[in-house]
């Protein structure tokens, strides 16, 4: 490591990565040392984890002590003290780093596939601690499931539960189950619904059995359990439902249910509340609902699938008056991330559960079902989805609601019915391309989270189509609607609002206004030129560049002046 890239590590502070282990008033004995690496090695995230013995809490560099003869520490048997004091042995790597003449031990810590402990059995992990700050905790054996189950390595829904007994299933259950996939129109696996309820069990993996059922699982009891069995064998299981109006609460009730009977109650609850407004196009009437019932259906699915059933916690279903959240317990699965939901691979917390719910016909047999819910969104005439919201320990779904864009949604079914349907991609693009009204490639490639090649391909397609106009070369090229996209979507004048937009006119209008006013903020140039947030920052960055204007604060409190060249020139 070399000790610029230390510096800026300790710069930072500690956090759940990197743990600071000052010896300025007593020396780091062995075992404490041991029990740090373990303590990070357990933490969760796939980034390198640090620990740096020489540093004082608060940053202070006060350099590590000799820990072998001869006034020296050797990085060797530090590595070899590590592997042979940790269960499944740790290889890590240990280096010197002399900084401002004090010498700082730097153990780089890998994460750990599984549980790491001492030859004692002694568990920790690294996490936030009660203060709010980064700190050792107690790694519990239910802690470590969900771990396991986050990285892919423990279904939890296949874990056999010792007490159950086949008679903590309910016959009802089985036939609701049935007569889901026979409801289903081909959707799901039509051979178990002539199963009798064992055989259904064994294929579905709900039970541990040969000729008779010797032992029940988690899954068993989700799908087929009756309610007493339920509270007794997963107390963590339950679903809320409820509808919010700013700050009173006019339904609020809770489910200890088998999952197929509340995705059956939860939908009829969404059938009852949710209404539609129908739009004419062309000889047809289209219903546009307030929400998606796919989306809707898709999004309560995912959320039981993916609930971490180790902690406690309900997965919430929460009717707000513009908008629907659903949130379930457990954070993300590892390698899952809020910049790349649309393209990694699924990876199911509960693989068992979800491969049930493919069969039953609920969820997409693809498992794209995120796909689904954020095109049902669009082509309705909604805003996009947003997991914004997500934490570590909860994954929150929002659906907006609120008054639809017909022009939007008239424009996709006449595409539709005339063979040239819309790709999601396509949605989401011309979707940001109307709220932000300007993207270059780049911001293209975030938004549908592809590579720039991708989103380039994706561009010039909708260009070919009429639907987008591209200018400028090069880095600054730039795409926006087309003026027959805008006729159609009702919106004739912002075209020419956008393609008579100027960048070194805007320039002028700014560097006016400062003059003028003193200062200028983002919204302020956004009101004053008539142009996106994007634009407004591109323009406002270019004229620090040049060195018109100086940036002071920072975020929501940045603003702009005139720099004492540019005055001095202007005079």
């Amino acid at each position: 490591m070399i000790s610029e890239l230390l510096r800026e590590i300790i710069a930072k502070g500690e956090s759940l990565n990197v743990e600071f282990k000052g010896e300025e008033r007593k020396a780091l004995e062995d075992p404490e040392l041991v029990e740090a690496v373990i303590c990070l090695a357990n933490r969760s995230g796939d980034e390198p984890g640090w620990l740096l013995v020489g540093v004082e809490d608060d940053g202070r560099i006060t350099g590590a002590r000799p820990r072998h003869a001869g006034k020296n520490t050797d990085t060797y048997r530090v590595q070899a003290l590590i592997a042979n004091r940790t269960r499944p042995s740790l290889a890590c790597r240990v280096e010197i780093v002399d900084l401002d003449g004090l010498s700082v031990l730097v153990i780089e810590v890998p994460t750990s596939r599984t549980p790491v402990s001492t030859p004692e059995g002694k568990y920790q992990r690294r996490a936030i601690g009660g203060k709010g700050k980064p700190e050792c905790m107690p790694y519990l054996f239910p802690e470590m499931l969900a771990r396991q189950a986050d990285r892919g390595i423990q279904d939890y829904s296949s874990l056999v539960v010792p007490d159950a007994r086949w008679e903590d299933l309910d016959p009802l259950e089985f036939e609701r189950f049935r007569r889901v996939i026979r409801e289903g129109r081909g959707r799901g696996d039509a051979a178990l619904a002539e199963l009798p309820d064992k055989e259904i069990a064994k294929a579905l993996g709900a039970v541990e059995a040969n000729h008779e059922v010797s032992a029940v699982r988690v899954l068993g009891l989700l799908l087929f359990g009756k309610e007493d069995a339920l509270r007794r064998f997963l107390p963590t299981h339950e679903v809320a439902f409820q509808v919010l109006t700013d700050t009173r609460v006019q339904v609020n009730e809770f489910f200890k249910w088998p999952l197929m009977r509340i995705m059956e109650e939860l939908i009829t609850r969404f059938r009852a509340r949710n209404s539609a407004e129908e739009l004419m196009v062309n000889i047809f009437r289209i219903g546009i609902p307030d929400y998606s019932e796919q989306a809707f259906r898709e999004g309560l699915a995912n959320a039981l699938i993916h609930r971490d059933y180790s902690r406690l916690g309900a997965v919430y279903v929460q009717w707000h008056e513009d908008r629907i959240e659903i949130s379930n317990p457990g954070g993300f699965p590892e390698g899952v991330r809020l910049d790349n939901l649309l393209v990694t691979p699924p990876r199911p917390r509960n693989p068992s559960l979800a491969d049930a719910f493919k069969r039953a016909g609920i969820v997409e047999r693809t498992a794209r079902g995120i796909d689904t819910i954020f095109f049902e969104q669009l082509r309705n005439g909604r805003p996009a989805p947003s997991y914004e919201r997500s934490t570590e320990t909860d994954v929150i779904l929002v659906l907006p609601g609120g008054k639809a864009n017909l022009d939007f949604v008239r424009l996709v079914v006449e595409e539709n019915q005339a063979g040239r349907a819309f790709r999601l991609d396509d949605l989401l693009l011309l979707n940001q391309l109307w709220l932000e009204r300007r993207l270059t490639i780049s911001e293209a490639a975030t938004v549908i989270q592809k590579p720039i090649a991708e989103a380039r391909a994706i561009l010039e397609r909708l260009m070919e189509g009429g639907f987008v106009d591209a200018h400028g070369e090069g880095k600054n090229r730039s795409y926006q609607l087309s003026a027959n996209t805008y006729r159609r979507l009702g919106e004739k004048a912002a075209y020419v609002r956008q393609r008579g937009f100027e960048p070194v006119q805007a320039e002028q209008m700014i560097l006016q206004y400062v003059k003028a006013y003193g200062k200028i903020t983002r919204r302020q140039v956004v009101e004053l030129c008539k142009i996106s947030s994007t634009q407004a920052r591109d323009l406002l960055a270019r004229l620090v560049k040049k060195g018109a204007l100086e940036k002071h604060g920072l975020k929501k409190g940045a603003y702009y002046i005139e720099t004492s060249k540019n005055m001095d020139e202007s005079k």
